[in-house]
């Protein structure tokens, strides 16, 4: 399976799944535990969509369909499929996540 697109939250991955899956592409999204250790603060883009190989030039192609479509309605924040986050700031989440849990067991 191919990333296709990193959503900025799990709700957006949904909205581009049912798109997709409404255009006949089956898609898997990932990232809901991942997201979870950081509550309603969406960041770090764990929310991914993943299509199978031989989806992915169609998936792309109604990726940038939707992007348009959305882009004309004012949300432009998107980042493009090949964008990774960040190493260092997995690490510090990694790391915050680890010391409230502390916090909350001491």
């Amino acid at each position: 399976m191919q990333i296709i697109y990193r959503a900025k939250d799990i709700a957006d991955a949904h909205i581009l799944s049912g798109f997709l899956q409404s255009h006949g592409v089956e898609c898997h999204v990932g990232g809901h535990y991942l997201q979870g250790a950081l509550g309603e603060i969406g960041m770090a883009d764990f929310a991914l969509v993943r299509v199978a190989d031989e989806d992915t030039e169609r998936a792309r192609q109604l990726v940038l369909e939707y992007e348009r479509s959305n882009s004309s309605s004012g949300h432009e924040d998107k980042q493009q499929p090949s964008e990774m986050p960040s190493p260092l700031l997995i690490i510090a989440t990694f790391l915050i996540s680890v010391f409230i849990l502390v916090l909350l067991v001491s």
